[in-house]
């Protein structure tokens, strides 16, 4: 049976693409999470009206690959400490944070926020709730970078490769 788990790290471009190459994670989808509005536009969560998240939806095969993998990677493309901004992106929709569907995922996720914290001399600011809503961005967002191989991407190079070339379980 498959999973989902829907995770913030800044521009969701470079998330999304670095997901879809993961071994074990059988589709992506970019949108907005945990916002005050339904149905919001690219340009209303850009002006921070709507209070979303711009989000990957990852939908993994947990016989290939476990959550506990996938947050490792997440923890590899993002500045945890930073809030309201990745890399150049500034602002409340590139927060990072981490929306989960199955309540019994909390534990997991909590062991490796302190995990992570652990190697940290200041505060994670990566929030870890439910999942409230999610809506798909527009089609022009979906797997973007594969479309404009060109585009903006605050995730180096080499981490993509990292992502194709992962297979701990």
């Amino acid at each position: 049976m498959l999973k989902e788990i829907y995770l913030a790290g800044g521009c969701f471009w470079g998330v999304e693409k670095y997901f879809s190459l993961v071994n074990g994670v059988v589709e992506t989808a970019v949108g907005y999470a945990n916002g005050r509005t339904a149905n919001p536009t690219y340009a209303e969560v850009c002006a921070g009206r709507a209070g979303h998240a711009e989000t990957v939806m990852v939908r993994y095969d947990p016989q290939v690959i476990s959550l506990t993998a996938l947050l490792e990677l997440y923890f590899e493309v993002i500045d945890p400490l930073a809030v309201n901004r990745q890399g150049a992106d500034v602002g409340r929709q590139y927060r990072t944070g981490i929306y989960f569907t199955d309540g019994r995922e909390k534990q997991i996720i909590s062991r490796a926020l302190d995990a992570l914290q652990r190697g940290l001399d200041a505060p994670v600011a990566v929030e870890a709730v439910p999942l409230d809503n999610f809506y798909l961005a527009e089609e022009l967002h979906q797997q973007y970078l594969n479309k404009n191989p060109g585009g903006y991407c605050h995730i180096r190079k080499e981490k993509f490769q990292q992502a194709r070339d992962y297979s701990r379980k």
